[in-house]
């Protein structure tokens, strides 16, 4: 070993003895790298209006026939634009993307989709809260494509409150069934739902796609999860606004996906804004696809929960990057990792930076026994660096985080951090090797006051 790469590894081993430096460090170079590989697709010279094609913007009329013909173009045209001008454009079924599609929806226009069920069959393969099936088809819906964009400040709306949102009252047979499917490697041709079954479909998917672009549009009043990236890659979601406040209506849900850029995003979503998720259980761990290297930055969180962390995420999570993001109200969790012991795989590297949070139930909290159910199968969850987090009001915790008896949650950072009241500042079990620099919980005090009956000389 030369000199010079003696004093390199002795000023590193100097340099990372302060946990959080040694982060920091790596955290800005693992970000540039992950930018470096997400590049947006290629909006598609070719365009074509809609009305040209006799779609009418009266919001009776379907237009779906049009839009179908016009997906069909893209492979003849080398790809297309397609423009929705303004108004109103009654969709009534889904939108089958092909590779090279930019839907352009511009302001002023509006998607609206039926909502009669059948309208969503035959079924297609899809997943279905982390276990593979074949279900009612996604609105919009993109199968092993490539170069595909949705675009506009346009409005994509579900109209699924008084319809396909009523169905998760009765649900649960169904979702039970999926489960037990899952655990049991039913073979995927017998997972067969859809009609006869209550699992609503989800808005957007984008399933083993490359090259995706969401920007600018806003997505509401959707049936289930409003953006779903599964076993995807190079996805760049920008500018949407989220006014989606029926059950589960996650924002995006990246799951089995790598390379994903979340940025400027209003989050107005009545469940998780952004839940990083990769399989549920046996077949998670079979698959064994992590979830990784996703950078959501300069966002504003309001919803259930702000950047959550599992539950299914059997196939592992690593390379998650919170950066520059504040709240448009009020999250009952701000950041949220959360497994159980069915789950297994790992969540590790993660990077929470500059992050300020309002009124929350809970500022930062990680549990290894998410609804206290579960065996087997304990999750590995380590190496998660904090730094410059603030939250004003934490009903409930400041910092909670709840390892796993057999598996201790290990390697945390906590460097500025202020949550300036909470109910429990701070409670950790089962949890190894935690620092902290510079945190205070519930105010700070400056001076220790001088002792009463004795001079202070």
């Amino acid at each position: 070993m030369n000199k010079k790469y003696s004093l390199l590894l002795f000023a590193l081993a100097l340099l990372c003895s302060n946990l959080n430096l040694c982060a920091q460090s790596t955290r800005l170079e693992k970000m540039q790298q992950i930018l470096d590989e997400i590049k947006a697709p290629e909006i598609p010279v070719y365009s074509a209006k809609i009305t040209r094609y006799g779609a009418k913007p009266d919001g009776k009329t379907d237009a779906k026939p049009v839009f179908d013909k016009l997906i069909k173009m893209s492979t003849r045209k080398g790809g297309i634009r397609i423009i929705v001008p303004p108004g109103d454009f009654f969709v009534d079924g889904p939108l089958h993307l092909e590779s090279n599609v930019c839907l352009d929806i511009q302001e002023g226009a509006r998607i609206i989709f039926g909502s009669n069920a059948q309208k969503y069959l035959p079924v297609v393969f899809t997943s279905w809260e982390g276990t593979f099936l074949y279900n009612y088809s996604p609105f919009i819906y993109a199968y092993e494509k490539e170069n595909v964009s949705i675009i506009g400040k346009g409005t994509i709306d579900g109209s699924s409150s008084e319809t396909f949102a009523t169905w998760r009252k009765d649900q649960k047979e169904s979702q039970m069934l999926s489960r037990e499917m899952n655990h049991n490697n039913t073979p995927l041709e017998k997972r067969q739902f859809g009609a006869g079954h209550l699992l609503r479909p989800h808005m957007i998917q984008f399933f083993r796609c490359k090259n995706i672009l969401v920007e600018d549009v806003t997505i509401t009043d959707s049936p289930f999860w409003c953006i779903h990236l599964l076993q995807s890659e190079n996805a760049t979601f920008r500018a949407i606004n989220f006014i989606a406040r029926n059950a589960n209506n996650d924002g995006i849900d990246p799951e089995y996906s790598r390379n994903v850029l979340i940025e400027n995003i209003n989050f107005d979503n009545s469940d998780d804004n952004v839940a990083i998720k990769a399989g549920r259980d046996y077949e998670g761990r079979r698959i064994a696809t992590p979830s990784e290297n996703i950078i959501i930055r300069n966002c504003r969180f309001k919803g259930l929960h702000g950047v959550v962390i599992g539950s299914e995420m059997s196939a592992g999570v690593r390379n998650v990057f919170v950066d520059n993001c504040s709240y448009g109200g009020y999250v009952k969790r701000g950041i949220y990792l959360k497994s159980n012991p069915d789950r297994g795989g790992y969540i590790k590297d993660v990077y929470v930076n500059n992050v300020e949070f309002g009124h929350v139930e809970d500022c930062f909290y990680v549990t290894s026994f998410y609804q206290g159910q579960g065996s087997g199968f304990a999750t590995d969850i380590q190496n998660v660096y904090v730094e410059n987090m603030k939250c004003k009001k934490a009903d409930a915790g400041g910092i909670i985080i709840q390892g796993f008896s057999e598996l201790p949650v290990r390697n945390f950072s906590f460097t500025d951090v202020i949550i300036d009241s909470a109910g429990v500042a701070m409670s950790l079990t089962n949890a190894e090797k935690i620092e902290f620099n510079n945190v205070s919980i519930g105010g700070v005090v400056d001076q220790a006051p001088s002792a009463v009956g004795h001079d202070s000389k």
